[in-house]
């Protein structure tokens, strides 16, 4: 008997030292250059995928590029720290491109009269972690980066979307 409790206490706490993002989550304020937090994002591991929520309350009206970049850090004003999109396929920019999309594509976000806008969006073959080519949150980590124009869907590298004008590093939940 004494074993038995030996061994479920070990196990409860080995289930407790897993890494956050193992636990299917990421999340990040998204700040502009002024370090005004203009949105927050939301990341989720899923069954095929992960699903992309950002909610904005600080924005002007307007409809906006959002997409995924490969590098954790978003050093302003221009956030070019963030490196590229994330794009481990290899693949163009846009869904509308032939030669496209890559997994840091996501929706443009569109932003209301009073600042508010949601974008929800499934990244359908992506994952959130895990050590494999297809993780969003690998060694450098990941940030999500808002930029100054919308989405054309279709121009590589980045559909004409613009400068960066807000980002945030993602980090595990």
């Amino acid at each position: 008997m004494r074993r038995l409790v030996i061994g479920t206490t070990f196990l409860a706490v080995g289930a407790c030292a897993a890494p956050p993002a193992a636990m299917g989550g990421a999340g990040a304020a998204i700040a502009d250059a002024t370090g005004r937090t203009v949105a927050r994002a939301a990341v989720r591991a899923r069954a095929g995928g992960i699903s992309v929520h950002v909610e904005t309350t600080g924005l002007a009206a307007g409809t906006y590029g959002v997409h995924l970049h490969a590098v954790g850090r978003c050093e302003g004003p221009a956030f070019a720290s963030a490196g590229g999109h994330w794009n481990p396929t290899g693949r163009q920019h846009g869904r509308d491109n032939p030669a496209g999309a890559h997994l840091g594509d996501l929706p443009n976000l569109v932003v209301g009269g009073d600042g508010r806008g949601i974008l929800d969006f499934t990244v359908a073959g992506a994952a959130l972690a895990g050590g494999g080519a297809d993780a969003l949150l690998d060694s450098d980590g990941a940030a999500i980066v808002v930029h100054a124009q919308p989405d054309d869907y279709r121009t590589d590298p980045s559909g004409n979307s613009g400068a960066r004008i807000a980002c945030g590093v993602l980090k595990p939940a």
